[in-house]
Order: C-alpha cells, then structure tokens, then sequence
C-alpha cells in the first residue's frame, strides 16, 4: 500500500507561511506602484496559498485507513485537490488577461523603482518555497500541482522584474500589461498539464509510462500461466497504483498457484511498481472481455482486447 513520503506535510507547511509573506508584500507593493504586472502576480500567490492549503489538507486525508465507506482510504483526495487547483490556475489566467486588456486600453503610470524592490524579494522567496517542494513533486501530482502554482509565480516575479527594468531604462509603460499576458500564459500552461492529468486519474486511465498490454505480456513470462484476460490497471491516488485481473493456470497441481501467485506479484511490483493486485485464478477462460494475451501455445501470440 502507498505510503506519504516523510516530510511533505511539514514542507508545504512551511511554503504555505513563505507564500502569505509574499502575498502581503506583491498587494501592498502593486497598489502602491500602480503595476497591473505585480497585483497580477499578487493574485497568482494568493492561489499558490489556496493551492498549499488544499494539497496540505488532501495529504492529511490521505493518511486516514480505510473504512466501511471508502475501502481504498482517502487517497483520491490528492487527485481532486490537484484537480481543484488546476481549475483555480486556469481562473487566475483568464483574469490576467481581462485585465491586461483593460490596462492596453487604459495605460495608466508605473512606479518602477518599488515595482522592481517588491518583486526581486517575491523571486527569492518563491525560489525557496520551489526547492523546498522540489523534492516530492516528481511522486506526488498532488504535491506537483502546488509546485507548479510556485514556479509559476516565480517566473511571474522575473517577468515583473524585466518589466520594471524597462519601464525605469525607456518609460514604456506599455510592458507592463504586456508582462501580465506573458504570466497568463505561462499560468494557463502549468493548470493544462495538471487538468489533464488529474481527470485522466479520475477516468480511471492507466497510469503514464504503462499500457495494459505490456502489463500482460510481462505477466504471461511468469511459469504456469497460460491466458491473461480481462486485465485493468487504474491509479487511486499518487504513487498507488491498482491492478486486477483474470489469469487462466496451465494444467498443473494446485499446490504450484501459490507459486504462481507469488511470481506474478513479484513480477508486477519489479517491473511496474503496482503492489495493489486482485488475480482471479481460473482453469479456463471465463470469456469476460478486457486486455487477453495467450502463451505460445495459444491461439494469440500478443495482447489486445479480449472479446
């Protein structure tokens, strides 16, 4: 069963305090230079703590057991609190531009000296809030969500950066606005990826890097087993990986499916990671359909979708 990597909860707790000090410095900073650049930024840092927040919660869920209601435990709140986050990305995105275009038609003046001091310490602080999550967001989407809202926001900070250097070198006013379509398009690109893999979890997709026919190719090179069928492989939550199938047994003593058993859990937890398993062992085929793959002395010789 999955198991919380040690440490994630106190990580994003610690981000969580890093952030809220950056949100007070980017609001009060952008409504004092009057930059649509930092206040934009200021609203993506006020999602990076909603995005905290919810990962937080949804690890603290996770790490409840299992009861009469959920059998699996709570550990797909990690994928709806990515979900969630992604969602929220994408709001703050479609705003940036709403008010991009308000300030192209508009131009109004930039204090660019403050602008530049307020955002060079949003960068440093979010620079320190990314390596603090770095280390889990390749195992957690959930966690990897946060992430993203954090790095996100620290390449906002270098935009509003190169945005008030210019203003204070030419005056362009202009760049401004332009610096905000730039974050919002760089927010909107971080909340697809999440999106897309968070609903795919939730569709019950294979996880990435697997297919189901090559699950049930490596099963069919475990001695004794004849016919894989009616094969599924789902993700319940980051890192736990669920598998159930039917395996058809050569003709054999049924004292070798224990043997049987234990080499094909070795081989799916070896070679995919997958510890969760539910094997049906049968004499024959039941004839349910599903990924089938046969051994060479089968009517197939690969794996596709049974009948």
């Amino acid at each position: 069963m999955h198991h919380h990597i040690p440490g994630a909860e106190y990580r994003l707790l610690l981000s969580l305090v890093l952030t809220g000090l950056i949100l007070v410095a980017e609001f009060v900073g952008g409504l004092w230079t009057g930059s649509l650049a930092l206040l934009s930024d200021a609203a993506h840092v006020f999602f990076d703590m909603f995005a905290l927040g919810m990962s937080y919660l949804a690890l603290r869920l996770a790490a409840l057991p299992p009861d009469d209601r959920h059998t699996y435990g709570y550990h797909r709140w990690q994928v709806l609190a990515a979900l969630l986050n992604g969602a929220t990305l994408l709001l703050v995105a479609f705003e940036i531009f709403r008010e991009a275009w308000e300030r192209f038609q508009h131009p109004s003046p930039v204090l660019a000296g403050p602008m530049l001091a307020v955002a060079v310490v949003g960068l440093v602080v979010n620079l320190v809030v990314a390596l603090v999550l770095r280390e889990h967001e390749h195992h957690d989407l959930n966690v990897r969500s946060a992430f993203l809202h954090v790095a996100g926001d620290a390449l906002a900070s270098v935009g509003v950066i190169t945005a008030g250097a210019i203003i204070l070198l030419t005056g362009w006013q202009w760049v401004d606005p332009l610096v905000s379509l730039l974050i919002g398009l760089t927010i909107l690109w971080g909340s697809g990826r999440v999106l897309r893999e968070s609903v795919h979890i939730l569709a019950e997709g294979t996880p990435a890097g697997l297919t189901a026919a090559q699950i049930a190719e490596t099963m069919m090179q475990v001695r004794g087993v004849q016919e894989v069928h009616d094969l599924h492989v789902w993700t319940i939550g980051p890192g736990y990986t669920a598998l159930s199938a039917h395996v058809v047994l050569a003709d054999q003593a049924l004292s070798q499916a224990q043997e049987v058993m234990e080499g094909l859990k070795r081989a799916l937890a070896e070679g995919f990671g997958i510890a969760h398993t539910t094997i049906q062992f049968e004499c024959a085929s039941c004839g349910q359909g599903g990924i089938t793959c046969f051994n060479h002395s089968g009517v197939e010789t690969s794996c596709g979708p049974g009948p």
